[in-house]
């Protein structure tokens, strides 16, 4: 087998350009795998931030609902307190009026004790004159029981 110089170079050839366009070929692959390797990491870090951006609005969504939630519970927390104030006020006016009606109770058994000894015991007598209970039986008077007094 005689090998001649055209077939040196056709060989040459071959293995030159075989090897210069695996070369090339092994550099484009390379460099579209490092292409989608950036891509794939720009899209997990828009993934991770349309996550965080969803945390966000649900915490935002939270606090909007808390601080309704704290304003409502305000609001009862001032009617009830309300309601507490009149109540108050009630059962106070109320505790006025039974003391000043134990009062004039009082003032009107003073008045009747002391209006007693004088009440005409005759129940006979169209005069109502003022008598003692005590001169009632030297007058021969009739005196009623004190249960109807």
């Amino acid at each position: 087998m005689e090998i001649t110089i055209d077939t040196l170079i056709s060989i040459a050839g071959l293995f030159i350009g075989g090897g210069g366009g695996a070369f090339f070929m092994w550099r484009w692959q390379r460099r579209k795998a490092k292409a989608e390797a950036q891509t794939e990491e720009v899209n997990m870090a828009k993934a991770v931030q349309d996550t965080y951006q969803e945390m966000l609005e649900d915490k935002q969504k939270e606090v909007a609902d808390n601080q309704r939630l704290i304003a409502e519970l305000r609001e009862d927390r001032d009617h009830y307190k309300q309601g507490y104030i009149e109540m108050r006020n009630r059962q106070d006016k109320t505790e006025e009026m039974v003391r000043d009606l134990q009062m004039q109770v009082a003032r009107n058994g003073r008045m009747v004790e002391a209006m007693r000894p004088f009440l005409c015991f005759d129940t006979k007598c169209k005069k109502r004159q003022r008598i003692q209970a005590s001169e009632c039986a030297a007058a021969d008077i009739e005196p009623i029981d004190s249960q109807d007094l």
